[in-house]
């Protein structure tokens, strides 16, 4: 009898590891990774994740994360934190896209969305999958009450938005096509570092939730991108960016260059593959190169 794990984050390497690519060398060219996101562009599609509370991983992890993604000239994602602290990384010169979490209050949430605008950041978004615990109930986050939202709450934060709106967390057409619904600007597809087990790859749901939303929207993927052919994948199969975040925090504390030296590797890595399958930059992405494994 086969025994199955049901750990997301192995079940997610798993499915990137099944995948294989095929070579295209005539009439390919030199690559290139520019990414254009809501009106700004970086020099890569491969981005920090969202993460918070980095000083339990190195002093100042926070601004060093920042301005890694600054060097890098990647977009730079965060999650939860006092308001200074995004102040002070906004100020880093970072491209900053702030994540809040899914409060019980409302007007927490509506004073999170104007404080993010008037830091300065150039998108914003909201965290669903912190709605509830592993007990059926509503969660708590660092003894902060959350509550899962309706479609017509998440409409209301869209509107009191002035910059793109983003929900991460979604891993189904339906969240998908209510997020459309909502006025939302772009999707992460995560599963939150194995928050529940079981859960579908994120990459396994990208082509249905690209058809929900019919391309209207940047889709990005997150969990478990730890290299240049993880994003390359991605990309492949329709993904406007990735978002790397715990295999880049073991060099938050060899500070920002050394951060940002491998969100460089990691986007050469990803020139090399698109250069060796024709892929000349980020919208000719062909996922007709990619095989899953049958042997």
């Amino acid at each position: 009898m086969t025994i199955y794990s049901s750990d997301s984050d192995k079940i997610t390497r798993d499915f990137f590891d099944s995948m294989l690519l095929e070579t295209r060398y005539l009439d390919s060219t030199l690559p290139s990774t520019k990414l254009q996101l809501y009106g700004r562009e970086f020099d890569t599609p491969i981005m920090t994740a969202a993460l918070s509370h980095l000083g339990n991983t190195a002093k100042d992890g926070m601004l060093i994360y920042a301005e890694a993604a600054k060097k890098a000239n990647a977009v730079h994602w965060i999650g939860m934190g006092e308001d200074k602290e995004l102040e002070d990384i906004v100020a880093t010169g970072a491209a900053t896209i702030k994540i809040i979490k899914p409060h019980a209050d409302n007007k927490e949430v509506f004073r999170k969305i104007e404080h993010a605008v008037k830091a300065g950041c150039f998108a914003l978004g909201m965290d669903i999958d912190h709605s509830f615990n592993s007990r059926g109930g509503y969660d708590e986050v660092l003894g902060l009450n959350m509550k899962a939202k309706s479609t017509e709450e998440l409409t209301e934060f869209v509107k009191a938005s002035k910059i793109p709106f983003i929900v991460k967390g979604v891993l189904s057409t339906r969240d998908a096509e209510k997020c459309l619904k909502a006025g939302c600007k772009g999707l992460v597809l995560s599963h939150h570092h194995n928050m529940m087990g079981f859960s579908v790859p994120p990459l396994l749901m990208l082509k249905d939730i690209l058809s929900a939303v019919s391309n209207e929207i940047p889709v990005f993927v997150d969990c478990g991108i730890e290299s240049g052919y993880d994003a390359y994948k991605c990309l492949a199969l329709g993904a406007t960016g990735v978002s790397v975040g715990r295999h880049l925090m073991p060099l938050l504390k060899e500070g920002p260059d050394a951060t940002a030296a491998r969100i460089k590797e990691l986007t050469e890595e990803l020139a090399g593959i698109m250069a060796r399958t024709g892929v000349a930059d980020l919208g000719k992405m062909d996922e007709s190169v990619i095989h899953r494994r049958d042997f």
